[in-house]
């Protein structure tokens, strides 16, 4: 395992230098580099071996959640006002309807899988834009505005898919046979219980880091909460990406002035982050883009488009300048866990070959977005003139 982790760093690195010269961010190299060890393309990293990686994956997600969390203060968020809140919801509800309906009307899809699909189609991955904003230290109004549009975009998925997978069942089984409350609470009390640990935890950490003084300490004790708070989030099925999001937003609003408790662990983070992208792409399987077809195709571009119109719609009710109005839809177009995870609760809840369809159609696009998701984040901020250096 240990073998197997150095190739991927270092295929990570290599590729990320060869994908520069291209101009295009470090995120496409680290996917492009695990696509070509991995088993769809070289094979040197074995199929059976890739699950083996998870732990890994965790572990990134969390501190990525972590910094989302640290832009999330309130005196900032008052500043760039509360349009951001109703970006969001337009930006996630406009990908469910343009997918659902297009999936119903256009494609003669049926109902309870379409409501499914484009639920699972407001789902937004924050890791690769985050990455990209970073790699060209990009500032400016489109930044501050997509940093908490991608944070609480996975809460909005996630309520968003427990109306939808309700009402599937009840259009597939009937109304005696499903709990509607239920179905519709239980996604409720999974944000709410999410963001409660998450507060506790950072209410408990902002206090422990004022008594910590040398930086390699608060660096363990950092991690330490971060991991803890991932682990009892999957303890007791709450959204551990919520939860560590929670984690930096409580430290960065307790702790306003002190950065510490943020710019510690970017001695951390910057391998753990190749490794991830760089295994995000080894588990990348291209055989699945065969068995989609046109239906997989017009899942990418119909939630594409809904992704923009949201955007662009709520950013104008917002007042946002032009340039957010704009671009902002480029940037929200990665898809990655919380789709892939919400499509296998999708493979259990609904019945074959629906369920079976709708974990092809998601897998396929995560390829897609993944690959074409990080150039189109730097077009859009370098068309928003926010990016300071290459």
């Amino acid at each position: 395992m240990l073998f197997y982790v150095s190739v991927i760093l270092l295929t990570g690195l290599v590729m990320a230098k060869v994908i520069r010269l291209l101009k295009l961010p470090n995120v496409t190299g680290y996917l492009l580099g695990g696509l070509l060890i991995g088993p769809s393309v070289l094979g040197i990293i074995p199929r059976d071996v890739v699950g083996s990686f998870s732990i890994i994956s965790e572990a990134a997600l969390a501190f990525i959640a972590y910094s989302i969390g640290s832009e999330l203060n309130i005196e900032h968020l008052k500043k760039i006002g509360k349009g951001v809140v109703l970006i969001t919801f337009l930006e996630a509800i406009g990908a469910t309807l343009c997918v659902t309906l297009g999936m119903i009307f256009i494609f003669r899809q049926p109902v309870h899988l379409s409501i499914v699909l484009g639920a699972i189609g407001a789902a937004t991955a924050p890791a690769a834009t985050l990455m990209v904003v970073k790699q060209y230290n990009a500032k400016g109004p489109l930044v501050d505005t997509l940093l908490p549009v991608v944070a609480m975009d996975d809460a909005v998925c996630i309520m968003i898919f427990g109306i939808a997978s309700a009402i599937a069942k009840i259009l597939l089984e009937g109304v005696e046979s499903v709990s509607l409350a239920s179905l519709i609470l239980s996604p409720i009390f999974e944000i709410i219980g999410a963001l409660a640990l998450g507060f506790f935890m950072g209410f408990i950490l902002a206090w422990i880091s004022k008594k910590v003084k040398g930086e390699d300490e608060l660096l363990s004790v950092i991690i330490a909460f971060i991991f803890l708070t991932t682990g009892l989030s999957i303890q007791f099925n709450f959204s551990s990406l919520l939860s560590c999001m929670m984690l930096g937003t409580t430290l960065t609003n307790i702790l306003p002035h002190n950065k510490r408790v943020f710019t510690v662990i970017e001695h951390f983070t910057p391998p753990l982050l190749v490794l991830f992208f760089t295994i995000s792409g080894v588990e990348l399987n291209l055989s699945i883009l065969k068995s989609v077809g046109l239906i997989g195709i017009a899942y990418v571009v119909l939630r594409a488009v809904g992704k923009m119109l949201g955007g662009y719609l709520g950013a104008a009710a917002a007042k946002s300048p032009k340039t957010v109005r704009n671009y902002l839809g480029f940037a929200l177009l990665p898809q990655a866990g919380v789709a892939i995870g919400l499509s296998m609760v999708a493979q259990r809840i609904l019945p074959a070959p629906y369920g079976d369809e709708i974990r092809t159609v998601i897998l396929a696009a995560v390829i897609i977005y993944e690959l074409i998701g990080p150039p189109l984040a730097k077009f859009a901020l370098v068309k928003a003139g926010e990016i300071q250096s290459e």
